[in-house]
């Protein structure tokens, strides 16, 4: 039995010409987001209709042992699999964007608010630029050691993977073998993806998370597989093979 797991970041915000950490406040998707993620639902469905018998063939099934034999996973791959359910932070660029991938599958997404982007504190609003400024020194410790450092009254790296990582074993523990969808933000995915590959917390800035970014992870009985990592599936030229 393989759960799999499509987390996605929403796609481009308003005023996204000018690097801010919008954290937790409330900004809209701006027309090209809300572009971008359209073409992520296409890219989903797509996905799904393609890939319901391949990972049943895949050499990862005799890794893990998955019961049924490979004919059956064939046979089974004739109905397209779709989305179990659609999860999002309650901000609405996360919101706007679950709701347009979970349409297809005529589903109401369900807001969670340990999906919110991390509380950036006083830095929220403000533009790299004006942070480097004006707090040169904890940008600098933040920028190199996420973990160690936080934003100026802000959340810390441990608050926010205890508060996301809680909520995600509890998704998955409820649609065991399903195909579910997790649409959040760039920090939120990074943390997430730290945890799946077992990568120390420090280097949440060596994982990018563009706008719309679609990461694909298989969880099978020993450990989870990523399929796919920030995907640019919205972007132009973009070939899914």
């Amino acid at each position: 039995m393989v759960t799999t797991l499509y987390l996605i970041r929403h796609g481009e915000t308003e005023g996204s010409e000018t690097k801010r950490y919008k954290g937790s406040i409330d900004v809209p998707l701006s027309e090209k987001g809300i572009e971008q993620v359209k073409k992520v639902a296409v890219f989903i469905r797509e996905h799904l209709r393609l890939e319901s018998s391949a990972k049943y063939q895949s050499y990862l099934r005799d890794i893990h042992k998955t019961k049924g034999s490979r004919g059956q996973g064939v046979k089974g791959s004739r109905k397209a699999q779709r989305l179990a359910a659609v999860y999002t932070s309650n901000l609405s660029r996360a919101v706007k964007s679950a709701e347009i991938i979970a349409r297809p599958y005529k589903l109401k997404p369900i807001q969670m608010k340990e999906f919110r982007e991390r509380s950036f504190g006083i830095w929220e609003g403000m533009s790299f630029t004006e942070i480097k400024e004006r707090y040169p020194e904890e940008f600098s410790a933040w920028a190199g050691n996420p973990l160690k450092y936080s934003p100026v009254e802000g959340e810390s790296t441990v608050e926010v993977e205890k508060r996301v990582m809680r909520a995600v074993n509890r998704i998955l523990k409820k649609h065991r073998g399903g195909e579910i969808a997790i649409v959040s933000h760039g920090g939120v995915s990074r943390i997430i993806l730290c945890n799946i590959l077992g990568i120390p917390l420090e280097n949440i800035f060596r994982i990018e998370q563009d706008y719309a970014a679609v990461n694909i992870i298989e969880f099978w009985n020993k450990y989870p597989v990523v399929k796919l990592l920030n995907g640019q599936v919205g972007s132009k030229g973009y070939k899914h093979d």
